[in-house]
């Protein structure tokens, strides 16, 4: 099993995007049983929360499901027991860094996967409102990540 941990703020918007995303890709794909993916933010604020609105009408323009999404923060046992853990942007990585304490973690940002992108951080639509074009780097994303687990994992 192959677990991967989506990481953003507060784990309402980006995170659960990404791992509905990759979810629904892994099965298409019929990797499903063979990737578990969750998500959480560095934040509070949102614990138990269902997705923001704009993510949930983006996964459902797609026919992805946000079925059982809920925030969380993320704790310390998620740095053992996640193969990827996907950050982001640079806030969320040295959040992780600084919460990982000297644990050796692999933290791996969301862009690096797609080097085709001028942007260099996925840009948080909670403020910028543009659910579309986080829900575009996902898509593209998301099968990056796909063709990096095959290869190095599967």
């Amino acid at each position: 099993m192959i677990n991967v941990l989506f990481v953003c703020l507060g784990n309402i918007c980006r995170s659960p995007m990404g791992e509905a995303v990759l979810r629904h890709k892994a099965q298409e794909r019929g990797l499903g049983a063979q990737i578990r993916v969750d998500s959480a933010g560095t934040g509070d604020w949102h614990i138990g929360k269902p997705p923001h609105e704009g993510t949930l009408k983006q996964l459902k323009l797609h026919g992805i499901s946000g079925k059982g999404l809920k925030a969380r923060q993320i704790g310390e046992r998620d740095f053992e027991a996640f193969d990827y853990i996907v950050c982001m942007d640079d806030s969320n990585e040295r959040n992780l860094r600084k919460l990982a304490g000297g644990a050796h973690v692999d933290i791996l940002k969301f862009m690096d996967l797609l080097p085709q992108e001028k942007l260099r951080e996925v840009p948080d639509p909670y403020y910028t409102g543009n659910f579309a074009e986080t829900y575009r780097l996902m898509d593209a994303g998301c099968e990056a990540l796909l063709d990096k687990i095959a290869e190095e994992k599967l």
